[in-house]
């Protein structure tokens, strides 16, 4: 089951958990500098605690995009209530701004098609990636 503020998840939770143990802390150190991934750090919204979760990513018109696949995680929720975050991508550190969750159409022209495709079925993440 679950829960009601998840929105529509394409795995089932013991997926996410495996993901979360098991995968997560493999493909930490190289998603950085691979195309089509970034690492989101985040800080807890409850416990302050600082978190770094891969994911994959585009960028397109100065922002970043992640499908949801997932449902509305941790993660997205600690972007959110923070209003922006840090992101490792292809081997640098950018500030995202103006995180929230939209659907396709409102990504805007020029989504990649992948996420397209993706935001067919779900959710997508969209925030501003800050200028230098």
């Amino acid at each position: 089951m679950s829960t009601p503020d998840r929105e529509i998840s394409l795995f089932p939770e013991w997926l996410d958990r495996i993901q979360t143990r098991y995968v997560n802390p493999m493909v930490r150190p190289l998603a950085p500098y691979l195309p089509w991934f970034a690492v989101v750090e985040h800080r807890g919204r409850k416990s302050g605690r600082t978190y770094s979760t891969p994911v994959n990513a585009f960028r397109f018109d100065g922002k970043l995009c992640v499908a949801l696949g997932h449902g509305r995680t941790d993660w997205v929720k600690n972007v959110l209530a923070a209003d922006g975050a840090e992101v490792r991508i292809l081997g640098r550190r950018r500030r995202i701004v103006n995180p929230r969750i939209v659907d396709r159409e409102e990504a805007g022209p020029g989504l990649p098609l992948a996420a397209r495709v993706a935001g067919a079925r779900v959710k997508l993440f969209l925030a501003d990636i800050a200028t230098d």
